[in-house]
């Protein structure tokens, strides 16, 4: 009974978001009805653009600070998006202060409801689901928006709004059925048993999400400016590309080496800007530039989205944890935004932009080694085990002896540590063994107790920690 309860929640919880934000991706967050409204009454975008953006990034930074627990995080998702309903309607009149005003309102507080969900993701999605969950929240938003989106560029600007409104209101409704107080027991059973935090691992995966981004910024402010004739192209296929890499991320064994999938995704984002460098501007040269672009960005997406989501169990305020890396993201796309508004005002040509985005993937090829091995020593089991099967024979046995038990281990707890270390079950090792799986169960036990840990995961977190070996 509480399983199903939990599955509902779950669903509920994922469509109270989608909706959420996908009134953040159509109008908030340099949405095309943002633009439309903005076009449609002659007024500057850039300023509101960017007062937008940096609102954002202000409540998703700034909301762990009073949201601390399941029943604020609600109260504030809420009282979030109530605010931003009310902070829209002035959009629907000529333009004045309250524009302004409006956008940094529903800025800041669709800012703190995204990174309020980060209790609610911890609580109904199990650890080893989070990739799947934060994908459907990605997949069904942009479909949203794009439904938005035609609507906005191809009837009316009201229509759209009108629609993005209607997408608040929705998820309102889903966020109030949302239960409180439930929280997986896997989830119970993991929080706060890292082995001195996640500070490390965060400010890395920050830098990292911030610099790639950049190029995001780059593309709102130069790449998608250029096709802006292409209009009802533009309307339905811009996300496309997008959401067919998130489908394809979802949907592949969970034994698939996605960390190899991130280098076709920076390939691809090269490609992007080199396409977008020689070739022209019509239908075929947006078709091919964008799902370059687009499909990249679902790769790279999904990929810090469901890291953060591994990461809340290791927090004491999932909504700080969710909230900082988001912003991350945020402020890569406002730094390459004044960028690309840089870029254009100085009328620099295709040429230099692909210079300035190669950069930018250059030094991101660069860390992707070093955050990988720091996420390892962190994340689920699974990961510390790829990590470990990469290594040869020798290296996995010096891992091994370079940590001090508390008592030796026996011939057979030796033979039992390199089977679990390369990723047998109970029931593989006692096979492999000729053994028992009770058997194998209690040399488990052993095992954990001589390296004063309690499970698999700490085992292995504890070994690789300690490695020396590159």
């Amino acid at each position: 009974m509480n399983g199903h309860i939990t599955i509902n929640a779950r669903r509920i919880s994922v469509a109270g978001f989608s909706f959420l934000f996908a009134y953040i991706l159509s109008f908030q967050f340099e949405g095309q009805v943002l633009y439309s409204l903005l076009d449609l009454r002659g007024t500057d975008v850039d300023r509101y653009i960017l007062a937008a953006i940096i609102a954002h990034f202000a409540g998703l930074f700034t909301c762990g600070l009073f949201v601390k627990s399941q029943a604020a995080a609600r109260s504030m998702m809420l009282g979030g998006m109530g605010l931003c309903l009310a902070a829209s309607v002035p959009f629907f009149f000529a333009p004045s202060s309250l524009w302004l005003s409006g956008l940094i309102v529903s800025g800041y507080f669709s800012g703190c409801a995204v990174a309020a969900w980060g209790f609610f993701l911890r609580a109904f999605t199990p650890k080893n689901e989070r990739i799947k969950s934060c994908a459907d929240v990605l997949i069904y938003s942009n479909l949203l928006m794009i439904a938005v989106n035609v609507f906005a560029m191809n009837r009316s600007p009201f229509i759209g709004l009108s629609l993005s409104m209607l997408c608040l209101v929705i998820g309102i409704a889903f966020i109030w059925m949302l239960p409180l107080g439930q929280e997986n027991e896997q989830n119970k059973t993991f929080k706060n048993k890292t082995h001195g935090g996640i500070k490390n691992q965060l400010i890395l995966l920050c830098f990292f999400v911030f610099i790639i981004t950049i190029n995001s910024g780059l593309m709102y402010q130069v790449i998608n400016p250029a096709f802006e004739h292409l209009t009802g192209l533009v309307s339905w296929y811009w996300a496309v590309p997008y959401i067919v890499a998130l489908v394809i991320m979802r949907n592949l064994p969970m034994k698939a080496k996605r960390s190899r999938i991130l280098y076709i995704g920076m390939a691809m984002i090269i490609g992007a800007f080199i396409s977008f460098m020689l070739l022209g501007r019509n239908t075929s040269d947006y078709l091919t530039v964008d799902t370059l672009m687009l499909g990249a960005c679902g790769i790279f997406d999904l990929f810090w989205w469901s890291i953060l989501g591994e990461m809340l169990d290791y927090s004491d305020n999932p909504t700080q944890t969710f909230g900082i890396g988001l912003s991350a993201n945020v402020f890569g796309v406002l730094c390459g935004g004044v960028l690309g508004m840089a870029v254009t005002s100085m009328g620099l040509p295709g040429a230099e932009v692909a210079v300035i985005a190669l950069t930018v993937v250059c030094v991101t090829l660069v860390m992707l080694p070093p955050l990988n091995n720091q996420l390892v020593l962190l994340l689920k089991s699974h990961a510390y085990l790829a990590a470990y099967d990469n290594m040869s024979q020798s290296q996995q046995t010096d891992i091994v002896r370079q940590i001090k038990t508390l008592d030796p281990l026996t011939v057979r707890e030796q033979e039992v540590l390199q089977l679990i270390l390369s990723g047998k079950s109970n029931r593989e090792i006692a096979g492999a063994l000729f053994i028992s799986e009770s058997t194998v169960k209690t040399h488990a036990r052993n095992i954990f107790s001589k390296y004063d840990v309690g499970s698999r995961a700490e085992l292995i977190s504890t070994l690789l920690k300690n490695q020396t070996i590159e």
